[in-house]
Formats: C-alpha cells, structure tokens, sequence
C-alpha cells in the first residue's frame, strides 16, 4: 500500500534515473525504473508464501545499458521485428536500423527501451498502487515519423495482478506495438531452467515464419507440432523435437494467434510445480511472443547469478510480428485523432 521513491542509478551523461516501488496490502512487490520505463523486481509469494523474485534483470544501472539489453523493458515503437528493416506510407519509405540481420528488432538501437521516462503520475492511497509513466518519442527518432507520446502505467491489484496499460498519440500516422520484455522464472530461483515449468497457451495457430523469423503471412495449426500448448505441457518437453526452426534458434521464440476475438482474453498460464506460483497472462492484443532465452549469456544477473539460456521465458503480448507488411494481419498503424491503448495482466496465485 505504499510507493516509494529513490535514485537507481545516473547515466554517463548525468541523467538521475528513478526507481519507484509498488506493494500492495498482500505484500506483493513490484520496483519499476524510469529508464526503459522497466520492471527490475517482482516480489510475489510461493505456496508456503514465501516472497520471491520472479523477473530476471540487474542490480545496477551500468548493466542495463549494455546494448540490446531489453530485461523488464517497455520496448518499441514498434516490438518485435520489421522485415527489412523499412515501411512504407502513403508512398514514402522510411528506413530503419537494421539490426538483427536485415531487420529491425524491438526498434533498437534507441528505442523506447532506451530512454528515460518520466512519472505522470501515481496512486498510492489506496490498497492497489499504480504508477504512470509518459515518454514522447519525437518526430523521426529511430527512423519513425511523428511525434507519439506514451503512456504506461503499473499496477498492482489486491489480489497479486500486475496490470499494465498502454496508451499512445501521434500527431503523423505511424506503426506502434508496444509490450513489456520481462524475462520471467516463476520458481522465483533464476539459477533453474524453465523447462520443467509448464505453459499453456490458448492459441491454435502460430504466424508461420521464415529462417530470419520474418512472418510469411500465412497461419500454421498447431495442432501434433512442438507449438501446441492448448493442454499445458513442459516448456522441456518437445523444445528439443526435429523441427528446424526450433534446432536453429534453441528453442521457442514464435508469434501464438490467440483464442477469443478483439476483447480481453485469457492468453495463456505459467505453472511451477515445486514453488507452487501459477502465472495466468490476459490480454486484449491478438498475439503472445513466446520466447524462451534462448541463447543468452549474461554475467551481472541480480545477486550475481549468471544467466544462461532457458533460465527464463518472456511472454510478450502484442500484434503479430511485422504487421505493417501483411494485409490478413488484425493490425493498423496509428493515425492523427486516434488512441492506441491495450491492457495486459500477469496475474499471480498459488496451488
């Protein structure tokens, strides 16, 4: 029931970054910093209701500035990938950096992820905390026309949700995805793989992608493929199976279509069996990126854990990668006039 404030950390050109910290009346943690507009803690209880921290991330500053670091960010303007690392509108080409591979990824270099927020806003007297945070990203930045001011705000319910709710403006028209990269390992020990989890996800289809994992356009069923979590299953079970996507990139990092229409849905849910913590992730985007680490050296994990690949799986909701590039994609880009706003929930609880 409290929200407190202190000094994070100061970039080399001598920004103070903030770090603000939510709890609610159960105890429920979250520390949120205004660089990246990032969660670096989530405190939640297990089964014997020990608290535990359930997202990976850093204990200083310096270490989030390594590049392509995206630990608990709020990544974009547009997430995820852009073939060619380019967009066209009303006839005009707009180049971007091309950064994993051709392509663009997560907007990067200095993208929203990379930058300082700033708080709007907060509530803290109540018995569910919120904190609001605003950026505006300014005309061509990254490569993107217009100026897009956004808005994220954090909150923490009183029965252990995270809520985070997404707004934007722009003043030109221009693609906007945004959603949260927190790498998550809900046994609350971020030394252990997540392959013994389970993982279920509410989608019948995924976005059938290329070896760059550029979206083809077309939609694969999941239905007998290692993509099919509609009854859970381990992340470990078929992460292994013969499928050359998976070979080549050491897991799952695929774009799932989810159940239920436009409105706020049940995505997917987390389970843990040793700690006993459940993760149900709702949502009103159409997509779920499931990605499983894969891959990753990192030395300056919190409490100096080195994190390796599978040591956390990120479930990022959005539209479908490269949106702006198929017509059959439940995606606009933002005009003048309009609001983008989505809401995502990571709801905790224990069995």
């Amino acid at each position: 029931m409290s929200l407190d404030k202190s000094i994070f950390g100061i970039l080399p050109d001598g920004t103070e970054v903030e770090s603000y910290i939510l709890k609610n009346t159960g105890g429920m943690t979250a520390q949120i910093i205004t660089y990246g507009c990032r969660i670096v803690k989530l405190l939640v209880p297990d089964k014997r209701g020990n608290f535990g921290d359930v997202v990976l991330g850093h204990d200083k500053l310096e270490d989030y500035l390594a590049q392509g670091d995206v630990f608990g960010a709020v990544v974009g303007r547009f997430a995820n990938r852009i073939g060619g690392a380019e967009f066209t509108i009303d006839g005009k080409r707009y180049a971007l950096t091309a950064n994993n591979g051709r392509n663009s990824l997560h907007s990067a270099p200095g993208g929203i992820q990379d930058r300082v927020w700033r708080l709007k806003c907060s509530n803290h007297d109540d018995d569910a905390p919120s904190a609001t945070f605003s950026y505006c990203s300014k005309d061509g930045e990254c490569g993107f026309p217009g100026n897009l001011d956004i808005t994220v705000t954090y909150s923490l319910s009183t029965d252990n949700a995270l809520i985070i709710e997404y707004t934007a403006k722009t003043d030109h028209e221009t693609p906007v995805n945004l959603t949260n990269h927190s790498y998550f390992n809900i046994s609350g020990n971020a030394k252990k793989d997540i392959l013994s989890q389970e993982l279920q996800i509410n989608a019948d289809y995924i976005t059938a992608v290329g070896p760059d994992l550029i979206p083809t356009g077309e939609l694969l069923p999941v239905a007998g493929t290692a993509y099919d979590f509609n009854k859970p299953k381990t992340i470990g079970q078929d992460i292994r199976a013969n499928d050359s996507l998976l070979k080549s990139f050491g897991g799952y990092d695929h774009n799932f279509v989810l159940k239920g229409g436009d409105g706020m849905k049940k995505a997917g849910e987390l389970y843990d069996q040793v700690s006993g913590r459940v993760m149900s992730v709702f949502t009103d985007m159409p997509g779920i990126q499931v990605y499983t680490a894969n891959g990753i050296t990192v030395d300056t994990g919190k409490g100096g854990i080195k994190y390796r690949s599978h040591h956390a799986i990120c479930l990022e909701t959005q539209f479908f990668p490269d949106s702006m590039h198929h017509e059959n994609f439940p995606y606009q880009n933002l005009k003048p006039g309009e609001k983008y706003e989505h809401t995502t929930i990571y709801k905790f609880t224990v069995r």
